[in-house]
């Protein structure tokens, strides 16, 4: 029997699960994970799956494809294979030898064979005619793939930001609506095929807004909220609203992100703690952007009082992110706008919830971290001591450097300009050239 390869089941069990936060990996998690990897770095499709997962810990696998390998390396950490376990199976110096001429004559025969087409791009060999078929019946399993790839797709954005597999989710939604339009869908699956492909169209919007691709998050956000409206679902309608109005405000118009959180919360008694509160800061955050000083604390109010509700496993997957951090850095960016009006009111307590986002947020939400981190460092650098401001915003911009996030980008240009008066004391200095570097980058 095969030697247990104990070394990659730690490091798995190490991993944050992406899908149930608190939890260990699951073996379907890193696997996911590992595709993800693969067709971001090298836009490529591959298939790993829990099951060959299970055969790499259990010994019956010793040495993995290379590009498996590498992504593995890469989401556990590990600096070599051998850290994970993995070993080359040993060959004689005869069979070495004759694998290199093989390797040779290979290579030879291949741009022999494909002399004709020598000027054939790779772009030309990335495009395909083929697409993926639906199945002409829709099943329990079919929704069970949907619900666990946007919940994948959730996660990543989280942790590296929208601007990395946009085309893999984009694609996987079109793939989905197929299924809306031309599967037939038994009565009793209708309504969770339809939340499904809405979450994962709210997963799409998600990394689009993040992105800057507005138009394209708003009609992914309009296809995520009619499939809640024809599945009838409340829950998922509260948390689409909730961003497309956090996207509202974003691009300037607070007063339209009000209107759609009102919308939200029009029948809030059937919403959870967590919904309610998420949705009280965004009312809060607009509020803010709007100059309204008491709507704006009665909001956060109302927020931190649904907060002490929240019973986790009552929520639905896509509100499990909403921990102490999130409350505590949704929160404080609405306190910030009243601290950068009136300082000596908010600044405090603005500075008070950033903080505890930015020590709270664990690895799997590091674009949080980052933003929460670089909102701290603009309120310390406009209300408080810059050399401060400057050591929490150098560990901000390391972790903006982890993700790409045009938000995260912007935030940093907003620090970079609050630090500028400051630009003569040398620790300033040096984080207004990284702030430079990091958007350049």
């Amino acid at each position: 029997m095969p030697d247990r390869n104990d070394a990659l089941r730690r490091a798995r069990e190490r991993l944050t699960s992406p899908t149930t936060p608190g939890e260990s990996a699951s073996r379907q998690d890193l696997a996911d994970l590992v595709n993800a990897w693969i067709y971001t770095h090298h836009q490529r499709v591959t298939c790993l799956t829990a099951n060959y997962l299970g055969k790499l810990e259990r010994g019956l696998v010793r040495w993995p494809q290379a590009d498996y390998r590498e992504a593995l390396r890469a989401i556990l950490g590990a600096e070599t294979d051998a850290d994970l376990g993995f070993r080359r199976a040993r060959r004689s110096s005869t069979a070495l030898a004759v694998e290199g001429v093989g390797d040779v004559n290979r290579k030879g025969f291949f741009r022999t064979a494909l002399g004709a087409a020598v000027s054939i791009t790779l772009a030309d060999l990335a495009q395909f005619a083929q697409p993926a078929e639906v199945p002409k019946a829709v099943q329990a399993a079919d929704i069970l793939e949907l619900r666990t790839i946007a919940g994948v797709f959730s996660a990543w954005d989280h942790t590296y930001g929208g601007g990395l597999v946009r085309d893999a989710v984009n694609a996987q939604l079109r793939y989905s609506v197929s299924l809306l339009q031309h599967s037939t869908c038994p009565r009793a699956l209708h309504d969770e095929l339809y939340v499904a492909v809405g979450w994962l169209g709210h997963s799409a919007a998600a990394m689009a807004f993040d992105a800057y691709a507005h138009d394209d998050a708003r009609r992914m956000f309009r296809l995520a909220l009619s499939c809640a409206e024809e599945a009838g679902d409340w829950h998922l309608r509260a948390k689409v609203l909730s961003l497309m109005a956090r996207q509202a405000i974003w691009c300037g118009d607070a007063d339209d992100g009000l209107t759609l959180v009102e919308l939200a919360l029009v029948r809030a008694d059937r919403l959870t703690p967590a919904e309610r509160a998420m949705l009280y800061t965004a009312r809060a955050r607009a509020m803010a952007k709007l100059g309204m000083v008491e709507g704006t604390l009665e909001s956060v109010g109302k927020a931190d009082e649904q907060f002490t509700r929240i019973r986790p496993a009552d929520e639905r997957p896509w509100m499990r992110y909403y921990d102490a951090a999130q409350h505590a850095g949704d929160t404080g960016h609405a306190m910030f706008d009243l601290a950068l009006k009136q300082s000596d009111r908010f600044a405090a307590a603005a500075s008070q919830r950033l903080g505890t986002a930015v020590e709270g947020h664990v690895a799997p939400y590091v674009r949080s971290r980052a933003i929460s981190g670089i909102k701290l460092a603009s309120l310390t650098m406009a209300t408080g001591d810059p050399d401060e401001a400057a050591v929490i915003g150098m560990r901000a911009i390391g972790d903006a450097g982890k993700v790409r996030s045009c938000r995260a980008q912007d935030d940093m240009r907003e620090l970079h300009r609050l630090a500028q008066p400051h630009d003569g004391r040398t620790p300033v200095a040096e984080l207004r050239h990284q702030i430079r570097t990091a958007i350049q980058a």
